[in-house]
């Protein structure tokens, strides 16, 4: 019988030897300690520019880091570091320092519509090069671009996650396809609004429908709950996210309109509490990107995001409405509760009882599957409700 694997294995790491920010660089080199350190995705090529030449720099990686000139790379190499530059002719950064925001994500549409912005240029690039099978350098690229989203996804959770505990992330699935302003988009968004005022770190896999509104949910927080309404009926003007300009444009006009308090004062967990976190895929990037997060930590690998949502989530999920990927995400979720993978679940809420008994019966299921977990009967997480204010108890309780 499998057994769950050693924590030091899944939980994340904090490695001390790690440079991601210019400050730091700076500290360490004033002090002359860059041997056997890691060094990531720092522009080295803008003013002040470091003078490296008499610095030990045995053992000490560079990797995707930007030098004045090839020259100061290759004497790098000579004395003694490993320099992975980033590649060129791609449109992201091999190594990203930090998670993207919906303004990153965004950049360009003012000038250049649906097709200008940043997230779409990424994804034609992503197609043109070989999909979800590309070709070795891009496959490379993908990789450190990845590796380096794993690491600034760490970063961004660790502060909340020491303040607030593991059981304190909330993952919210859902179909991709439900249209905005429907009754299901209406609850996911009042959801997300809820469980965000209770202090609950909203956790989404940053597509459209279920997961754009809890999303925005979490955006309007710290508004009353007559501009969530409000919101949600400007949105209704564009309720199809396959008319990918109008939905966009409409999702920023939100976003203006009701610029997020928490955010404009600086407060370094202000994301967290304005719109949560999404972990999307540019394999899916065909749907326009969701918006309304405070961070966003998309992946070019699905297998990747989607282990990633399900191992932060441990406060709880609540699965919407949806078909066969949310299935596909109860069943890899329960696996891992099942197992105890990443150890103690919080509850299964599954929103609309009909639906979960009646039109596709995966409560059945599960129930008795999690009954049998090698770590007692574990069937009581399950719980199905067609109230969200319900759903927020049991997740808050």
């Amino acid at each position: 019988m499998p057994t769950p694997p050693p924590a030091d294995v899944i939980e994340p790491h904090l490695h001390a030897g790690e440079i991601q920010t210019r400050d730091e660089f700076d500290r360490q080199l004033a002090a002359g300690r860059l041997s056997g350190l890691t060094v990531q995705g720092l522009r080295l090529d803008l003013a002040p520019v470091p003078d490296l030449t008499g610095v030990d720099v045995a053992g000490t990686l560079f990797v995707g880091c930007r030098f004045a000139s090839r020259d100061v790379g290759a004497d790098l190499v000579r004395r003694g570091a490993n320099v992975v530059p980033p590649f060129s002719g791609l449109p992201y950064p091999t190594q990203p320092t930090h998670l993207y925001t919906p303004e990153e994500l965004a950049e360009g549409f003012a000038e250049g519509g649906f097709t200008g912005m940043y997230d779409t240029r990424v994804y034609d690039h992503y197609r043109a090069h070989g999909g979800a099978l590309p070709d070795v350098k891009e496959a490379l690229g993908q990789r450190l671009h990845d590796h380096g989203v794993d690491n600034a996804l760490a970063d961004a959770t660790r502060a909340w996650l020491v303040g607030h505990g593991p059981q304190s992330v909330v993952g919210i699935m859902g179909g991709h396809a439900v249209r905005r302003g429907s009754p299901a988009y209406r609850m996911a968004a009042v959801l997300g609004w809820e469980l965000a005022r209770a202090d609950r770190l909203v956790v989404t896999g940053g597509g459209p429908g279920v997961m754009e509104a809890a999303n925005l949910g979490a955006y309007l927080s710290d508004r009353p709950a007559t501009d969530v309404t409000a919101a949600i009926d400007l949105l209704a003007t564009a309720p199809d996210f396959t008319d990918h300009h109008l939905y966009t444009a409409t999702a920023l006009t939100v976003r203006q309109r009701y610029a997020s308090v928490p955010r404009q004062r600086g407060d370094d967990l202000g994301w967290a509490r304005a719109g949560g976190l999404a972990i999307p895929t540019w394999l899916y990037g065909h749907e326009p990107a969701n918006l309304f997060a405070g961070r966003i930590a998309k992946y070019f690998s699905n297998a990747i995001r989607e282990d990633t949502i399900l191992r932060l989530a441990r406060g709880g999920i609540v699965f919407a409405p949806g078909r066969a990927g949310t299935v596909q995400e109860v069943f890899q979720a329960a696996t891992k509760t099942y197992y105890g993978t990443d150890g103690a679940s919080g509850a299964y809420i599954f929103l609309d009882r009909a639906y979960w008994t009646v039109e596709l019966p995966v409560e059945a299921l599960l129930r008795p599957l999690l009954a049998a977990s090698p770590f007692g009967d574990l069937s009581a997480t399950i719980h199905l409700t067609d109230d969200v204010r319900e759903a927020v108890r049991l997740l808050t309780a």
